[in-house]
C-alpha cells in the first residue's frame, strides 16, 4: 500500500509544508539533475527518482530492519496478542489466534486448564461484549491470567532489548574481561540513568566510606 499509495502522501505533505514556508516547490515532471553531476544526463523524471530511487528504497531498509528484528515467532506472538484488543467492541477477538497464544507459554497454562480456557473464552466474549463493566478477573481466572501475560510481554521484550543495547556500549573490546559483579552494577547505572541522576555525589561518598576504610 505505502509503494502505490505512500509517495503522494508525502509528497503532498512536503508540498504543504512549502507553501507554509514560501519554498519553491520542484517540479516532478521535470528531468532530475543530479546536483553531483550536472552533465550526466539520466532520462528520468523527478517524480521518477524520488518515488523509486528513493522512497521506494527506504521502504525497502525498513522492511528488511522489521523482518530481522520480528521472527516468525514475534510475528505470531504478536498477532494472537491483538486478539484482546477491546477496540471496536472486541472487533479482533479471535478465540483460536488466544489459544495459540496460551500453548506458546506451557509452563502458564496446563493440559487440564486448556482446555477450560477453550470454554471460558467464549463465556468470556459474550459477557464483555454485553457489559465490560463486570469483574471478569474472578468469574474468567484463566482469561484474566492470560491477558495479565498479554499486557507483561511487551513490557518484558522491551526491557530484554534495552539491556542488550546497555550492554554493547558498557562491555566493549576494551573491556571484554569485565566480570559478572562489575557488568551488572555498570548495566545497572547505564540502564537506570535516569534515577541515578537525582543520587548525589556526596551520597555515594558517604555510602563507599561507611563500606571500608579508604585513603
Amino acid at each position: 500500500m505505502l509503494r502505490e499509495n505512500g509517495f503522494d502522501q508525502v509528497l503532498e505533505k512536503c508540498y504543504s509544508l512549502c507553501d507554509k514556508h514560501k519554498i519553491v516547490k520542484l517540479d516532478m515532471a521535470e528531468a532530475y539533475v543530479n546536483t553531483r553531476n550536472s552533465r550526466k544526463r539520466m532520462n528520468i523524471t523527478n517524480q521518477h527518482y524520488y518515488n523509486y530511487d528513493i522512497f521506494n528504497t527506504v521502504l525497502d531498509i525498513q522492511i528488511r530492519e522489521f523482518g530481522d528484528r520480528f521472527g516468525e515467532i514475534s510475528t505470531d506472538l504478536l498477532q494472537n496478542m491483538a486478539a484482546l484488543n477491546p477496540r471496536n467492541s472486541f472487533s479482533q477477538f479471535n478465540k483460536s489466534s488466544l489459544l495459540k497464544l496460551s500453548q506458546m507459554y506451557p509452563r502458564y497454562f496446563e493440559d487440564k486448564e486448556m482446555i477450560i480456557l477453550e470454554h471460558e473464552l467464549d463465556i468470556y466474549y459474550n459477557s464483555v461484549y454485553n457489559d465490560v463493566r463486570q469483574g471478569n478477573d474472578y468469574s474468567h481466572p484463566l482469561v484474566y491470567r492470560l491477558l495479565k501475560l498479554t499486557l507483561v510481554l511487551p513490557v518484558a521484550t522491551a526491557t530484554v532489548e534495552r539491556c542488550f543495547s546497555a550492554m554493547k556500549l558498557v562491555k566493549t573490546d576494551l573491556c571484554n574481561r569485565i566480570g559478572d559483579d562489575l557488568l551488572n552494577y555498570a548495566l545497572i547505572c547505564a540502564i537506570e540513568n535516569e534515577a541515578l541522576s537525582n543520587v548525589k555525589n556526596e551520597d555515594v561518598i558517604d555510602r563507599f566510606e561507611k563500606m571500608k576504610t579508604r585513603r
